[in-house]
């Protein structure tokens, strides 16, 4: 088999949506023909950690090199750490990022960088994958290419210079920023984005950069995740709109919570057979909220679970939601929209123009209002139970969810690797 080097910081057995992706790649590369090593973080403060994402790569018996250096996350507690408050947590990363460019994981990232270096020396490779965020990752690994003459390919999940939470205290924060992602940009072999509006921020920015440079691999769902899931029985006739995530930034569940206070008020024959699931951490902010809503008994509370009991809630739901704030998120498709797919079910999207909205039009399950527009939301929930109840909700198009297959995508992937080595 080939072997490919792979450095991302967020991997198994650290949870949420980060993880998903880069393990899925691993975990299906050695059915085309490549065999992964994994340089991942140890054990660090984080707010979600899931054993059963960790029997995944160890069912597919992927060798895994874990690492740690100073992280400002992880100074007085490492392990599972409650989730902070959205202004704090907002508050922790301007001073982060005003500290450390391009990133506060950059500790981290030039020792996995000398852990790779020893590796290459002693073993042979034919490729090298790192994914970010973190950028530190990639900034610290591309000496490695033409020290080993070796094919590096980077995969962005979110954008870099134009990421939806940027922050620049000063001109110069941007410009080393975007000095650091020019040379990364000018050395890697090839860059994968996760969606078009990615790929036009960076041939933008970047004019060098041809169209042919940048490939696009969407997030996707992995149809073993959905098999041999057998379907919770439901305990009522009420119609369950679920949100699976995490609430952090401007993503909130405050215009959705008011706008089923309003369908409470107006229509409570609807409302009353209507019962709102969150599957994730919950902040405080946002059970304050449901309490002086008086929405309590409308809504069932999860907690984190685990990447298999997420899957069984999505299954067991009959409407899924997700929303996006604004505009700074136009570049941003969620890794949770994928797995949405994945269940087949109706969407509900509260979201702006941009690439996610654009995905669940052509989804066509789909009913969509903007992020903040409390009427229009409380519409659309009335327009969905009156086909829930009459059993005419939409059917996705089964053509468009087949391309968000992680087995398909990894195939396309282990291509392009194979490609460079036959280019040499």
């Amino acid at each position: 088999m080939f072997k490919v080097l792979v450095i991302a910081y967020y991997y198994p057995p650290l949870g949420l949506s980060g993880v998903q992706r880069t393990l899925k790649f691993t975990k299906h590369m050695q059915k085309f023909g490549w065999k992964p090593t994994v340089i991942t973080t140890g054990k660090i403060a984080y707010f979600a950690y899931d054993q059963s994402l960790m029997e995944e790569v160890q069912k597919a018996n992927i060798e895994v090199i874990r690492t740690e250096a100073f992280n400002p996350n992880s100074v007085l507690k490492k392990g599972v750490v409650k989730m902070p408050s959205t202004w704090i947590m907002k508050i922790f990363g301007r001073i982060s990022k005003t500290l450390f460019i391009p990133d506060n994981k950059i500790f981290w990232s030039g020792k996995a960088a000398k852990i790779a270096t020893k590796l290459l020396k002693e073993k042979h490779f034919d490729a090298i994958f790192v994914s970010a965020p973190p950028f530190s990752s990639i900034y610290k690994i591309i000496k490695l290419r033409d020290k080993f003459n070796i094919p590096l390919f980077v995969d962005y999940r979110d954008a870099w210079l134009t990421n939806q939470f940027r922050f620049y205290p000063t001109p110069l924060h941007r410009y080393l920023h975007k000095k650091m992602e020019d040379k990364v940009l000018r050395t890697v072999d090839r860059v994968i984005v996760v969606n078009r509006a990615v790929k036009e921020d960076l041939l933008n920015e970047y004019k060098f950069l041809s169209f042919n440079d940048i490939d696009i691999f969407t997030h996707g769902f992995d149809p073993e995740d959905f098999e041999n899931i057998k379907p919770l029985p439901k305990e009522h006739d009420k119609m369950i709109l679920t949100y699976s995530g995490i609430f952090y930034e401007d993503i909130t569940p405050k215009y959705v919570l008011k706008a089923f206070k309003k369908l409470i008020l107006e229509r409570p024959d609807i409302a009353s057979n209507i019962e709102l699931h969150f599957v994730g951490h919950f902040k405080a902010e946002n059970r304050k909220l449901v309490k002086r809503l008086k929405l309590e008994s409308f809504i069932k509370e999860f907690g984190y679970l685990t990447h298999t009991e997420t899957i069984k809630q999505i299954i067991y739901s009959d409407i899924l939601w997700l929303m996006l704030p604004n505009n700074k998120m136009r570049n941003v498709t969620p890794g949770k929209l994928f797995e949405y797919f994945g269940t087949k079910k109706p969407i509900l999207g509260c979201l702006p123009e941009g690439v996610s909205k654009k995905a669940l039009q052509e989804y066509q399950a789909s009913f969509i209002t903007k992020p903040d527009n409390i009427e229009e939301i409380k519409n659309a929930i009335i327009k969905i139970y009156d086909l829930y109840v009459h059993n005419k909700l939409p059917k996705p198009n089964e053509n468009f969810v087949a391309n968000f297959n992680r087995k398909a995508l990894t195939e396309k992937l282990t291509k392009i690797f194979q490609f460079y080595l036959k280019a040499e």
